[in-house]
């Protein structure tokens, strides 16, 4: 049973479980006192833990954490799965792209939005407290102010990803302030902005807390090294990459090296409850059950997603593996991917009288196949039985509608129903396992593409393949069935051009990563979005359906459109993302 020996996570009763209002950028707790009257150092740490449970106050259908909807449907991870188009369909309109609206209809990422918003209201409020707290009444003034400034630097950012265009709310606007800011900043000044929060946590920040889910140097480096990266791939207000900024990229790699850590030696131990906050973990929302709350604080953010009609797990198998992402596995002769044929053909696309998926005699894998994707006929997180409770393999009865959406289920959020860290509500699945926001295979390649962005790609080659031998030595666990010679797995020769190197950076953040949620944002920073995405449709559509009708559209589909609400509200002043 997880239980922390880092921040219980617990509320001032004067402001923090109130529901949103209308004004969301004005969003503000009920039965509440003000700034002054609470400005001392006891209340302050408190309003610092609430400031972090907000980051995570996420759910099925305003997610924050977690992004399978926003980053990892909406690339050629994944279907959205469920019991057809019809089944939560705002999400089937994102997978479509060309069905995405702004309009009232749209009842997810405003959700999304306003969540992000309210966490950024109590970070604001926080920091308004404490700025007024003379210094020598509060030892950790400036630790506290960094750790929230990192927040809300945090918090910007995953909204940026979303929406691109978005205002930045600072403590030091009064309500009439907010009400004037606008969403209007160029891309570089918001990126700036944002930096400016992580730059003061990463000058404030001790390199490592005694409470290991705290904000620290090593995690404010490493999202700055994240953020260069994305600033350096620079883009016009149609969100083309018009130019790749070569000092952006130093500052990535400036950042990485600043960061202390180190692979987890089985890849699968990222994805398992036990391992929260080891050694690759740089940054993770944090959730805990048995906490001594009353209900603990799982997250449900996932909780559409488990197999379904098991038995063993709830409903309601959205998030499934698309043929694109499992033909991505395959490994040639040498182990290594294959770059620009993984999907000339299909594998495990047949399931034989026994139920279970054939793999074509020859065909090699990369074993994170089998840490990210169910496959009838094999072991399902590393069971072949669970107890007396019933068998683990995954089945093909476990897809809720294969007819639309195949029968490749998702394994990386999902933990075995006896684990501790598991909570039923009703037919929804929630976990106490930490959602990563970045851990340290990301900082690693990171580095990597910023070097060969700026040539140095041979020196790339041995970052690269330190996450590529990580790989290949996990698979000591129950994977296939104990068929564990279909792995072939190997390092690349040093990279001798750009070109090359540029392609298995990528192709190694896709494996790593895959149906975590960052691909559609990788396609999108890299200008790659329309192309990949039309691509992987034209082949796709030809063996699902429902994708028949969809079309990505340059300068308009790489971000979501401004909640027309918030447009509303703000008559006008906020402007609206192109094509929508």
């Amino acid at each position: 049973m997880k239980k922390y020996k880092i921040i219980a996570v617990y509320f001032l009763s004067i402001a923090f479980l109130a529901s949103c209002n209308k004004d969301f950028l004005e969003y503000e707790p009920k039965g509440v006192l003000s700034s002054e009257n609470v400005a001392t150092a006891e209340n302050a740490e408190a309003l610092v833990i609430a400031a972090y449970a907000g980051i995570a106050n996420d759910e099925m259908i305003g997610p924050l954490t977690h992004q399978w909807v926003y980053g990892s449907v909406r690339s050629d991870d994944a279907y959205k799965g469920g019991g057809g188009r019809g089944d939560v369909d705002v999400v089937d309109k994102y997978e479509q792209y060309n069905l995405t609206v702004a309009d009232m209809g749209d009842w997810m990422t405003p959700r999304t939005w306003t969540n992000h918003y309210k966490a950024i209201s109590r970070i604001n409020f926080a920091l308004s407290v404490i700025n007024k707290i003379p210094d020598g009444e509060y030892d950790n003034k400036t630790i506290r102010q960094a750790e929230l400034r990192f927040l809300r630097a945090h918090s910007h950012f995953m909204l940026k990803q979303l929406f691109k265009k978005v205002p930045y709310i600072t403590e030091d606007l009064s309500q009439e302030d907010i009400l004037q800011t606008s969403n209007d900043l160029s891309n570089e000044e918001l990126w700036n902005v944002i930096a400016g929060d992580f730059l003061f946590a990463y000058n404030n920040l001790p390199q490592s807390q005694e409470q290991v889910s705290r904000a620290d140097k090593n995690a404010a480096a490493a999202y700055l090294a994240k953020l260069r990266l994305y600033q350096a791939y620079e883009q016009n207000d149609t969100h083309q990459v018009t130019n790749i900024n070569q000092q952006r990229l130093q500052e990535v790699i400036d950042y990485a090296d600043d960061v202390i850590a180190s692979l987890e030696a089985d890849y699968g131990n990222n994805f398992l409850d036990g391992f929260d906050n080891g050694p690759e973990s740089i940054w993770a929302a944090q959730f805990s059950i048995n906490d001594g709350t009353e209900v603990g604080r799982v997250s449900f953010v996932t909780g559409l997603n488990s197999p379904h009609g098991t038995g063993l797990y709830g409903c309601c198998g959205f998030h499934m593996a698309s043929q694109n992402m499992v033909n991505a596995f395959k490994t040639d002769a040498n182990g290594l991917p294959l770059l620009d044929t993984f999907n000339n053909s299909d594998i495990f696309n047949t399931i034989g009288s026994d139920g279970n998926a054939s793999l074509p005699v020859g065909t090699t894998l990369d074993p994170r196949i089998d840490h990210t994707v169910g496959i009838p006929g094999r072991p399902f997180k590393y069971k072949n039985t669970i107890n007396e409770a019933g068998d683990m393999v995954y089945k093909f009865s476990w897809a809720r509608d294969p007819g639309v959406y195949g029968y490749f289920g998702n394994m990386k959020e999902q933990q075995s129903p006896d684990c501790a860290c598991y909570v039923k509500e009703g037919p929804f699945v929630g976990t106490s396992k930490n959602v990563d926001f970045i851990r340290y295979a990301d900082v690693l390649l990171f580095k990597a593409e910023a070097l060969i962005q700026l040539n140095q790609y041979g020196a790339a080659t041995s970052i690269i393949n330190q996450v590529r031998l990580r790989a290949a030595a996990s698979t000591s666990r129950s994977l296939a069935a104990g068929a564990t010679n279909i792995y072939k797995i190997a390092e690349y020769p040093t990279f001798n051009s750009k070109e090359y190197a540029l392609k298995a950076l990528k192709f190694e953040r896709r494996l790593e990563f895959g149906m975590e949620g960052p691909r559609f944002f990788d396609l999108v920073r890299w200008g790659e979005a329309a192309t990949v995405l039309n691509g992987y449709l034209a082949v796709e559509k030809t063996k699902r359906d429902f994708l028949a009708n969809a079309k990505f559209t340059a300068g308009r589909d790489e971000y979501y459109p401004i909640p027309q609400r918030e447009i509303d509200f703000t008559a006008g002043l906020y402007k609206q993302n192109p094509g929508y």
